[in-house]
């Protein structure tokens, strides 16, 4: 068996187009653009690169994109009044505010991300919305896990039933994922269509035989930033293979699943690079459209 390559630039490219479209709708109609403002802290080259993609995928559709640039010397209550200034549109029409993480060490990460208002929180990672989204009910859904399921929903995997095994707990990913595949379709959608009905295994550092649950996964997300961690014994036969993972070894990007030798067993397979990177920005372009169609009051 050889696995379906789950290209995940080629899927972002189709969203952009539509987020475009969407956009030129919205400027027409409100007279201008939306616009996101990110926060950098420090100079650390991964997020540096990361802020770079986003701002370019931004340009791309058409939404303006401020970078506002911070020292890694900054304490947190600084960094906390400027998002609070940034919300009151002191730095410009701000419909969607993102932190990029991670922070530096002395930073207390939730207080600042805590102060992004709920409804201009487009990575989703404010208490209330991780709340909407624990009720069935979300607004803004934290970018990578959106990406996740809709890849799975491009790709026609079945989810209805099926189950599906994360490996990772973390606020950003795992456990939005776990609510979001484990959830009741919409009304009028079927469970396949929304990419949810599924019944989840959450895994983690904990996990007494990780390859005795990663084997029964009909559906296998790894994201936990160990590199070549998912290998072919942990894997079903013709399994989803989603791979998260961003770990930068001797040079070069890898994910936490060993590729070559899993895709020899799974059914489909997202790569890394060009997996579900591409498709974390694109939902990030959605929710700040989103953002901007609330904040001004369209339906």
């Amino acid at each position: 068996m050889t696995a379906r390559l789950l290209d995940g630039r080629a899927l972002a490219a189709r969203i952009e187009q539509d987020v475009r479209a969407e956009v030129d709708t919205f400027a027409a109609m409100c007279g201008r653009a939306p616009r996101l403002v990110v926060v950098l802290v420090g100079d650390l080259a991964a997020s540096g690169s990361y802020v770079k993609s986003k701002a370019a995928a931004a340009a791309r559709v058409g939404i303006d994109s401020e970078v506002l640039r911070v020292p890694e010397t900054c304490q947190t209550p600084d960094l906390v009044a400027l998002v609070a200034a940034i919300a009151r549109d002191e730095h410009g029409p701000a419909d969607g505010i993102l932190v990029q993480l991670p922070l530096p060490a002395h930073i207390d990460q939730v207080a600042v991300l805590d102060a992004v208002p709920p409804d201009r929180d487009v990575d989703g990672f404010h208490p209330q919305n991780a709340g909407l989204l624990s009720q069935g009910r979300p607004r803004f859904i934290p970018c990578t896990a959106a990406g996740v399921q809709r890849m799975l929903i491009d790709a026609g995997i079945p989810t209805a039933g099926r189950h599906a095994v994360v490996v990772g707990r973390s606020d950003i990913v795992g456990k939005p994922l776990a609510l979001l595949l484990s959830a009741r379709p919409p009304s009028g959608a079927t469970a396949d269509a929304a990419g949810c009905d599924a019944t989840v295994t959450i895994c983690h550092s904990r996990s007494a035989d990780l390859a005795a649950i990663t084997r029964q996964a009909d559906i296998l997300v790894a994201a936990v930033g160990r590199a070549g961690l998912i290998t072919e014994e942990m894997v079903k036969p013709g399994a989803a293979v989603i791979d998260v993972g961003i770990n930068r070894v001797q040079g070069r990007l890898v994910g936490d699943v060993a590729f070559a030798e899993v895709s020899r067993v799974a059914g489909w397979i997202s790569p890394v690079p060009g997996g579900v990177g591409p498709l974390t920005v694109a939902m990030l372009l959605s929710n700040t459209l989103l953002a901007a169609e609330l904040r001004l009051g369209r339906p």
